[in-house]
């Protein structure tokens, strides 16, 4: 046999095996713990626990979908204060029934939507599918509520993916404010000191990566300046979930999902 049948036959079990790797961590769910610090958080909410979840995108074929029902499991069994949800739950009406049985199971619910959710993206495979109610899981379009906590008014504010073009103006009087975001660069575009905390997703964390010392390449959003962790900028605190389901393609490569619970403390 020649030197090159080799070789393809080489790049071709390569090839198999980075799909199939694909696959599977595409349903591999991290499940995390993570700190922060919340400058002015009242003694009372020192040690509030939030369920942070994102991009279910729902409805297509992929491990995504056993990522979510593993986090939603977790979180069921963790029962966090609040539970929040940043947006792209589906991608096809095909998902609709499964969202609104994971979403039973999660306490304090709150959530909005994403771009997928009204099919605003080149995703040929999305599909739109705009729901108004979750049942027990409180949509929220543009607005906000305020939430007893802990013997402390917590705002929860959502913005509708529709009006990312349009400076959020959600605050209330409260002793702690979050605002739902699905796109993370809100945090540049909100006033200074009118949310404490901000929970966004979209980014997938890339996705689609390809490592190297120090860092990754990540190939859906290259440019991006918020792509998966904790920022802080005027002094709100951003976390950007890596999220916990896959568009364009049934694959994660060095991106795996993610449901996180944030811890907060004061400073």
């Amino acid at each position: 046999m020649s030197a090159l049948p080799i070789v393809l036959l080489v790049l071709l079990g390569l090839a198999l095996a980075a799909l199939v790797w694909g696959w599977f961590e595409a349903g591999w769910v991290r499940l995390r713990r993570l700190e922060l610090r919340v400058p002015g958080l009242p003694p009372e909410l020192d040690g509030l626990r939030i369920a942070h979840l994102s991009d279910f995108h729902l409805g297509v074929p992929s491990r995504g979908a056993r990522a979510v029902e593993r986090a939603v499991a977790w979180v069921a069994e963790r029962q966090p204060d609040l539970t929040l949800i940043s947006g792209d739950l589906l991608s096809r009406p095909a998902g609709e029934e499964r969202l609104r049985r994971a979403v039973e199971r999660l306490p304090r619910c709150y959530a909005i939507l994403g771009n997928h959710d009204l099919a605003i993206s080149r995703d040929p495979f999305s599909k739109p599918v705009r729901v108004d109610e979750l049942g027990p899981c409180e949509l929220l379009f543009d607005d906000g509520r305020l939430v007893a906590v802990r013997g402390r008014r917590v705002w929860i504010a959502g913005l509708d993916p529709v009006s990312r073009g349009r400076e959020p103006d959600l605050s209330a009087e409260a002793d702690l404010r979050i605002l739902l975001s699905h796109f993370p660069n809100a945090v540049e575009r909100i006033r200074p000191g009118s949310f404490e905390l901000l929970l966004a997703g979209h980014m997938h964390d890339g996705q689609i990566c390809l490592p190297y010392p120090g860092g990754k390449v990540r190939f859906a959003h290259p440019a991006a300046r918020y792509t998966a962790g904790l920022y802080e900028r005027n002094g709100t605190v951003m976390h950007v979930s890596p999220g916990l389901g896959t568009t364009f393609v049934p694959f994660r490569f060095f991106a795996r999902p993610e449901a996180t619970e944030l811890v907060l403390h004061s400073t």
